[in-house]
């Protein structure tokens, strides 16, 4: 086969959905429900950490009733693609990223699929792990039209992290706990999560060529990378951490996994905070700078999805020691007010960033987004073309 010239990719439109009402902090744990018999004895320091003031849940407040599964979300995410006038019979690739899916099989990418409505045969694919999902899903969509496989794709991510932080998800471990005569409430890896995460969806059109007018962006590289060579699990779901080792929910018997919420997701924090900045960071600034010849001073917009606001001056000393330094000015992120949606954040935050301001022609915007599964890391850049 000969070798074929790789073409360019535009990222040329961005759709964002939020399910439902914003849900501030002093209501979260009546929508929620509590995880126990008591109130989270944590919830209000996290929340004073994580900078986090509204976000959404695809939960009915009123019936505590599921309103959206994720890939509902991703679904509604995609047709607001449509809505903007992204032809759906000339998309050929379709990837979806998510951190949880709806089922353990088939994959969410196919369920995406099969609720877009008049949609024609797509090629696709489903990205897992936890944030950087949605970034794997933008990289296969950006890959398969850079080698001229497709010459239009769609890129999605969705999370509906309430399904698994629900009060009654707990029931089980609570029951247990009281048993055993002890506090009738969840271990801290557990509680710390559902203060920290919630629920949305974006989806990215990506083309060979960019819009015949208005603001295009030419995705110049997607560097992703991990570290799970040097490090162990630190946030994970469906497994255990027994007696120092990791096993997976079907090493358990199913009274073993109930009492213990199996399925929730946990966050093992100290090993997070002292490395998640070295290893999402330090290191893979250190290589996009070696390999792409990056310099600092050459980016005009800096898009970073971190989980807590607890993290953001973590991330500019990193920058900084990584030989790196962006001037926060120069940063966004809608986090305080959209909350953490994992792998859908860096969507979420590219449509409002597009929606909002005057981006100039040539400007380098640079889109990171850490994931402390097991430590990996993905840089996107991007060039402003304005027609």
């Amino acid at each position: 086969m000969e070798n074929q010239q790789l073409l360019d990719v535009y990222l040329n439109r961005v759709s964002a959905f939020l399910p439902n009402a914003p849900v501030s902090n002093d209501e979260m744990e009546a929508v929620l429900g509590m995880a126990g018999e008591l109130p989270s004895r944590v919830r209000k320091m996290i929340l004073r950490s994580n900078g986090i003031e509204s976000r959404y849940y695809a939960i009915d407040p009123a019936t505590g009733r599921a309103t959206h599964s994720g890939t509902e979300l991703a679904a509604e995410a995609v047709k607001r693609l449509f809505e903007q006038g992204v032809d759906k019979h000339e998309i050929s690739c379709l990837t979806c990223g998510t951190s949880y899916p709806d089922q353990i099989m088939p994959g969410q990418g196919v369920m995406l699929h099969g609720l877009l409505e008049g949609a024609p045969a797509y090629e696709v694919v489903t990205t897992a792990g936890v944030c950087a999902a949605g970034m794997a899903a933008m990289k296969y969509a950006y890959n398969s039209v850079r080698t001229g496989e497709h010459r239009h794709a769609v890129a999605a991510a969705s999370e509906a992290a309430s399904a698994i932080m629900r009060g009654d998800v707990f029931k089980s471990e609570v029951a247990q706990k009281v048993l055993e005569h002890a506090k009738p409430e969840i271990g801290f890896e557990k509680d710390f999560l559902r203060w920290m995460l919630s629920d949305g969806a974006g989806a990215a059109y990506l083309s060979s060529r960019p819009n015949p007018q208005g603001l295009s962006f030419k995705i110049r590289f997607i560097e992703l990378v991990s570290y799970a060579h040097e490090m162990p699990v630190c946030m994970y779901a469906g497994a255990e951490l027994v007696n120092g080792e990791f096993r997976g929910f079907k090493t358990f018997d199913a009274a073993y996994c109930e009492a213990h919420s199996m399925m929730a997701v946990k966050q093992d924090v100290k090993l997070l905070n002292d490395n998640i900045v070295h290893y999402t960071v330090e290191k893979p600034v250190a290589r996009i700078t070696e390999k792409y010849g990056l310099a600092a001073d050459e980016i005009d917009w800096f898009l970073p999805h971190y989980s807590s606001c607890f993290f953001r001056d973590k991330v500019a000393a990193g920058l900084e020691k990584a030989g790196f330094p962006i001037a926060q000015e120069k940063w966004f992120t809608n986090l305080p007010d959209k909350g953490n949606t994992g792998s859908a954040s860096i969507y979420i935050i590219l449509e409002e960033f597009m929606r909002t301001f005057d981006v100039v022609h040539g400007q380098k915007v640079l889109c990171f987004v850490p994931e402390s599964g097991r430590f990996s890391s993905c840089f996107m850049l991007l060039e402003a073309v304005k027609i």
